[in-house]
């Protein structure tokens, strides 16, 4: 078995039942395993809400370590439409030529910098870097500030040996209060300003609305772009082939892009809440407990997905749901596609080959299941062409 793969621990509870369960803080979740299943549940806001507790959604849950609400995550419709219109066109920005070469530089000043070393920790020195200081621009905040998170290490509400840290969180939302106030007082160009001029049906943002766009931002997306970024270079340590066909085919990036989001599934699975007694694959649900869209299984689904535990670089069908389905839909999806997809011609362009020395894997335990969703460490060598 290649250092790179990603098992499927859903399958044999796919194909039997179709449902998995969980225990999480004495709230468990009943998973739902099969892709058609996923995204029925996924669309269906009325039954299956994201606009419950703070926090509760989320697997692990995060109810103890936050009271403020993200959005437009953990808002339901009529209000998340206005909240998503709100945020849209900030997050579509990575479509936009100049960003994207911001991107570019980025992405290149840290693959030239890895190519000198003998050796890196991919997880820390290369992913955590690209992750925090791409979200600088997303923000429209000064580079600099990258250091500061960098610095928070890999995820914001977790430390080692603890799923949930409170203290940890802390820093974040203290942090995050501290640039609402920054920008109150000298109004500037950054999402924190944007946010704190706009208005919903006449009325301005709060400053607690502005601090849960800004915790969604900061949250959503470290893990699972760290994940995605160092699975990927494991991937192509493994496949060496595999760059040299995105150097000779750089038309299909987009679609390899999409297979290894789909194959790696960076965020697992996400929850919801009941708002009724219903039934999932068959399977009771009583109101005010928890299902769980577990995307990553849903993305092996080999009802849906021809050969789904093989990397197939140009698969022509892919209707993957690792950003999401429905309603929520990831809303930073064209940031961390514009990051893999620069990621990837860049490792085209500049690598022959990557070695790996020494690899520790992170494995989630979800209760039936246990899942590598990543790695807490890679150690790996970079040649150049």
């Amino acid at each position: 078995m290649n250092t790179s793969e990603i098992s499927d621990p859903f399958k044999k509870a796919r194909i039997e039942s179709g449902c998995g369960h969980m225990e999480d803080q004495n709230d468990p979740a009943t998973m739902l395993l099969r892709l058609k299943d996923v995204r029925k549940s996924a669309h269906n806001w009325k039954t299956f809400q994201s606009g419950a507790a703070p926090g509760r959604i989320v697997i692990p849950s995060e109810v103890h370590i936050r009271e403020t609400r993200q959005i437009p995550f953990e808002v339901d419709p009529p209000e998340h439409k206005a909240y998503r219109n709100l945020v849209e066109a900030w997050f579509k920005r990575p479509l936009d030529e100049a960003y994207q070469q911001k991107l570019t530089t980025i992405v290149e000043t840290i693959i030239d910098e890895v190519l000198t070393k003998d050796n890196i920790e991919v997880v820390e020195d290369l992913s955590l870097k690209l992750q925090s200081r791409a979200l600088t621009l997303l923000l429209n905040t000064p580079f600099e500030e990258s250091e500061k998170w960098i610095s928070w290490g890999t995820h914001v509400f977790r430390s080692e040996g603890s799923s949930l840290d409170g203290d940890k969180a802390n820093i974040l939302y203290d942090y995050i209060d501290a640039e609402i106030d920054k920008a109150i007082a000298k109004p500037g160009c950054d999402l924190y300003s944007v946010l704190l001029a706009s208005e919903i049906d006449g009325k301005k943002l709060s400053k607690e609305e502005v601090k849960g766009v800004m915790i969604l931002t900061f949250a959503g997306g470290r893990d699972t772009v760290i994940n995605a970024l160092t699975n990927s270079v494991a991937y192509f340590a493994d496949n060496p082939k595999s760059i040299q066909y995105i150097k000779e085919n750089p038309e299909y990036t987009g679609k390899a892009v999409e297979e290894l989001i789909r194959y790696f599934s960076p965020l697992t699975q996400m929850g919801r809440v009941a708002t009724e007694d219903t039934v999932v694959c068959e399977h009771a649900v009583k109101a005010d407990t928890r299902i769980s869209l577990c995307w990553a299984s849903a993305n092996r689904d080999e009802t849906v997905f021809e050969n789904p535990n093989e990397v197939v670089l140009d698969r022509k069908l892919n209707p993957h749901v690792a950003f999401g389905f429905g309603t929520h839909n990831c809303l930073g999806a064209t940031h961390a596609r514009q990051i893999m997809n620069i990621f990837l011609t860049t490792i085209a362009n500049k690598v022959a080959s990557i070695d790996i020395i020494e690899a520790k894997e992170n494995i989630e335990d979800l209760g039936d299941f246990k899942r590598k969703v990543g790695y807490d460490s890679l150690t790996v060598k970079f040649h150049n062409h």
